[in-house]
């Protein structure tokens, strides 16, 4: 099939790195963080959400569902095929189908639109998820990653490393910074939290340490999961055992992907979010170890 899954293109972002930016969330996630931000990325195929609490009941939905999964009442998911055509027919805006393909050209021709805002400012184009890294075709990932690169648009790719280092190979002559998330360094508590192991993602992390790219560390802190000393350690551990990061940012857990769940039609768990002066203190711990290019937030 042609085409990248993208769940949303975010303009004007001041967040995932420099300047003003456009962030493009691909869908697909081979991990399943517990406290995931974007639910709707988990699945590569377009999915519909459904806010029961803006439904108000007028069954129009159900009247143009061919599935029959639709009614005033509810949503059948195990006879929705996410066609859509009950998103259109909803006068409350209740229904969403979060997912579609677009062609690298695409793509490009969407973000060049606000190339003077990334001249200004030292801004461009961030390839987020999801995991981009991920995406499949993934020659189009590389194409996307060319034309980009020919528009004269830095770009930036924020991944979880979770993928062949055949694929961070392919473009890496077309990469400003890699945005790479660390969110636990113990296997075991990888893979409870995370679902994976955590081989492949710092095994690529090395890779990519040691072919020179840039690399801005991301840490997702979540309160009672990896955000102790005991977390915070074994990463300094890493930095003084040779993976060069120009900066390290420290992201506190934040709730605002709880309701997707529910849109989604599935359950979440809630998590705490670190205080201030917790993260002051993990700051801290960085710089004592003679790396002061820390900063709390993305």
């Amino acid at each position: 099939m042609r085409g990248l899954s993208v769940f949303n293109i975010q303009r004007y972002s001041i967040h995932d790195g420099d300047g003003i930016r456009t962030t493009i969330f691909f869908k697909g996630c081979p991990l399943r963080c517990a406290w995931c931000h974007n639910g709707e990325s988990w699945n590569p195929a377009p999915e519909l959400m459904w806010d029961e609490e803006k439904c108000v009941r007028c069954g129009a939905c159900a009247a143009v569902c061919p599935h029959g999964a639709a009614s005033a009442f509810r949503l059948d998911r195990s006879l929705c095929a996410a066609c859509g055509s009950c998103v259109q027919s909803c006068p409350a805006g209740a229904r969403q189908l979060s997912g579609r393909r677009y062609t690298p050209e695409e793509l490009v021709a969407l973000v060049a639109r606000d190339t003077m805002f990334y001249d200004e400012s030292g801004g461009g184009v961030t390839l987020s998820g999801g995991e981009v890294m991920a995406a499949e075709p993934f020659t189009e990932v590389e194409r996307l990653c060319e034309l980009l690169r020919e528009e004269g648009i830095r770009v930036f790719v924020d991944t979880s490393g979770m993928a062949p280092w055949e694929r961070f190979a392919a473009i890496l002559g077309d990469v400003d910074c890699f945005l790479y998330d660390i969110k636990a360094m113990d296997p075991d508590k990888h893979r409870k939290w995370i679902g994976a192991d955590n081989t492949l993602i710092l095994d690529n992390l090395r890779r990519l340490s040691k072919v020179g790219v840039r690399i801005r560390l991301r840490l997702p802190l979540i309160e009672g999961v990896n955000a102790g000393p005991e977390d915070i350690l074994p990463i300094i551990g890493l930095l003084r055992d040779g993976v060069r990061a120009e900066k390290i940012h420290l992201l506190p857990y934040h709730e605002f992907g709880r309701e997707k769940f529910g849109r989604l039609g599935r359950d979440s768990r809630p998590f705490r979010t670190p205080t201030p002066e917790k993260l002051e203190s993990l700051a801290e711990l960085f710089r004592k170890a003679g790396y002061p290019q820390v900063v709390i937030g993305g």
